[in-house]
């Protein structure tokens, strides 16, 4: 480890950084001012092909690919540059206008339009098209497909584990089996729910000057489409365009994908606690690590370190992501700058959750069932076939089913012989009570295995 990495404050900068190399570049202060070079690029770019703006000229190909390569090949070093600027500016937005110009200083066909830059822009209108922008890097290349390899993972798993018979545990108490499989699809069908909600959020992105209005836009060049105008150049960015806006893009749709977010990590916090405990009750076991130590004191300790990590760092990013749901949609009047400092924390909490979501697929890795302790437990609680005992009783009419059954089963302790024995005493059809005599804790699964192989 570097020594920068030993001094960060942040564990993502630290600890944990080659787990969110490739949020790096997104949302760290380079991906947000090279993002903001993109949106500056193209909004000239969008002005000198529009006919009614004729103070700027159309230009040539090689002038479009200068442009562009600005942004495409937009450096660390061009990066520091900007802050050198910001440090006289005391303007993060006016420091990338000014590079720019800059930049293409020299361009004998670049030069002359060089105040079209930033041309009729609040600051806003490029923060928010860049946020916007980076959210949904973030969200393609980065998130989804974390979410996609470990849905993929978990249903390997359930499809492995469909027949193997475990005991349910409602309220902590044993109660009718499942299988494992098929505890393992339900959490694979919540979070592809999940991710389907994260995939349809639309981010939204508005240019429409200082206040909402285009005032300056209208007072420049009356005759232009501006709504359309603006439209148009939103979505060739990937956004949605949002007509009504303040200053400020409300912060809606942020505020929608964090939510989104943090449900699939509530999800996967609900699973890392279950294994969890699974691993504590023995049914699972971990693959040791050669070199690796469980307790600094206890040397027999294998600890599930893997799924308290992915829970600890779900619940940070869970924090951060509830902030910007209750804080980004709020905005004093037209505008006030509490929302910029709170959305540079973007990158924190889509790095907690990919350092858990990291970590989950880590320790998933090293699990391997341990069918005997899963059996041995379901041969010590016959008394869950009580259920299905007395539902039978129920189909056929005998008296008072459930009670029999509370009388039989309830704090006492059942074994295959006295639950058989109750059976014969049944004036049941002798189909009925064969189909019982047949039946162990083991094959009371219902249709658990179809279940889990169908996810």
């Amino acid at each position: 480890m570097t020594a920068a990495a030993l001094l960060a404050l942040s564990p993502l900068d630290g600890r944990y950084a080659t787990k969110v190399d490739a949020l790096r570049p997104i949302f760290s202060e380079y991906g947000l001012i090279r993002a903001r070079v993109k949106v500056e690029v193209e909004w000239l770019l969008a002005l000198a092909a529009e006919p009614g703006i004729g103070e700027l000229a159309a230009f040539s190909d090689a002038a479009r690919d200068r442009l562009r390569a600005l942004a495409r090949d937009f450096s660390v070093d061009h990066a520091a540059r900007v802050k050198d600027i910001e440090r006289i500016t005391n303007h993060d937005v006016k420091a990338v206008e000014y590079f720019i110009k800059e930049q293409l200083a020299d361009d004998a066909e670049l030069a002359p339009a060089l105040e079209f830059v930033h041309f009729a822009c609040t600051s806003e209108d490029i923060n928010n098209l860049s946020y916007g922008v980076m959210l949904e890097l973030a969200r393609s290349e980065v998130l989804l497909p974390a979410l996609d390899d470990l849905a993929a993972r978990l249903r390997s798993l359930a499809h492995a584990q469909a027949a193997q018979p475990m005991l349910s545990r409602t309220h902590g108490q044993t109660a009718s089996p499942t299988t494992l499989g098929k505890e393992i699809a339900n959490v694979v069908a919540r979070l592809e729910r999940q991710r389907t909600q994260i995939a349809a959020v639309e981010l939204t992105g508005k240019i429409n000057g200082a206040v909402g209005n285009y005032n300056a836009h209208v007072a420049s060049y009356p005759d232009v489409d501006w709504p359309t105008f603006a439209e148009r150049f939103v979505t060739g960015l990937g956004l949605v365009f949002n007509p009504y806006t303040t200053q400020i893009e409300p912060h809606d749709n942020i505020a929608e994908i964090g939510d989104a977010a943090r449900r699939a990590n509530t999800v996967l916090i609900d699973l890392s606690r279950d294994i969890w405990g699974y691993i504590s009750l023995g049914y699972f076991k971990q693959r040791l690590k050669e070199g690796e130590v469980g307790s600094s004191t206890m040397p027999h300790k294998v600890n599930p370190i893997d799924f308290e990590n992915a829970e600890g760092n779900f619940g940070v990013a869970n924090a951060l992501f509830e902030h910007f749901g209750a804080k980004l949609p709020i905005s004093r009047w037209q505008r006030d700058l509490t929302d910029s400092t709170v959305l540079r924390a973007l990158g924190t909490a889509f790095g907690h959750t990919q350092v858990a979501l990291d970590s989950l697929s880590k320790g998933l890795g090293k699990l391997e069932v341990n069918p005997q302790r899963l059996d041995a437990d379901l041969d010590a609680a016959w008394e869950v076939l009580a259920e299905a005992v007395q539902t039978v009783m129920r189909r056929h009419g005998l008296p008072n089913p459930y009670e029999q059954l509370k009388a039989l089963t309830r704090g006492q302790g059942i074994t295959a012989d006295s639950m058989r024995a109750f059976v014969e005493s049944l004036d049941l059809p002798e189909d009925a009570k064969q189909s019982l005599r047949d039946l162990t804790p083991g094959r009371y699964t219902g249709l658990a295995e179809r279940l889990a192989r169908e996810v």
